[in-house]
């Protein structure tokens, strides 16, 4: 009984480990097709829309997606996902928030920027240390990613409002803590399920 519950777990962890790999071993244009892949995810994610009271900023499910790009893609590579959501929402694709399209410029603007940082950050650290992939240490990357998001978003929201600190903190930084709270629980459960745990399984992959 203990050898089948043995072999099991290694099976499970093989399995991880091939699917951790994979993404990281292919192709380069692979590669390309799988982060434009992610940027349409984070496409879809963004319409899915919670306006709240006394911001122009809503609550998207565009993070969630920013969150697992890094770790399903390997940093550069979910970086890239991220900045092509950007780059092609700027040259006109129609995937932000509410299906708009264009380069921005509004209040939402540095919340975009974050996104690239987010996923690189996060992506870079789950890449290259092993004990990052277990749910604790995946959370504190996950807190670090909303943080760089909604710090680089009020960033943004004070540059293009004008309003001071405490109003800007009050509408671009405070609604938001709680539900992308949530969001990093939920990305860290995922994607600590779903990584390899041995150690050496580094994922240092050149890809080609």
């Amino acid at each position: 009984m203990a050898m089948n519950v043995v072999r099991s777990s290694e099976s499970v962890e093989h399995l991880r480990l091939v699917c951790y790999r994979w993404p990281r071993d292919i192709a380069w244009p692979k590669r390309v097709g799988l982060a434009l892949t992610m940027a349409v995810l984070t496409g879809l994610a963004a319409q899915v829309r919670i306006p709240l009271a006394d911001t122009p900023v809503p609550v998207t499910g565009q993070v969630f997606m920013v969150l697992l790009s890094g770790v399903l893609l390997g940093g550069p590579w979910g970086g890239l996902s991220q900045a092509l959501y950007v780059g092609l929402g700027a040259a006109g694709v129609p995937w932000f928030t509410g299906w708009a399209a264009g380069v921005p410029a509004g209040p939402t603007a540095g919340y975009l920027m974050g996104f690239i940082v987010a996923a690189s950050w996060i992506g870079w650290v789950t890449d290259r240390f092993t004990w990052a992939r277990f749910f604790v240490p995946q959370l504190a990357l996950m807190m670090v990613g909303v943080a760089v998001i909604l710090t680089l978003g009020a960033v943004g929201f004070h540059l293009t409002t004008g309003l001071g600190l405490v109003a800007t903190l009050k509408a671009a930084f405070v609604p938001f803590v709680f539900v992308d709270l949530f969001k990093a629980i939920a990305a860290a459960g995922i994607s600590s399920t779903l990584l390899p745990k041995r150690s050496g399984d580094t994922g240092m992959c050149n890809g080609r």
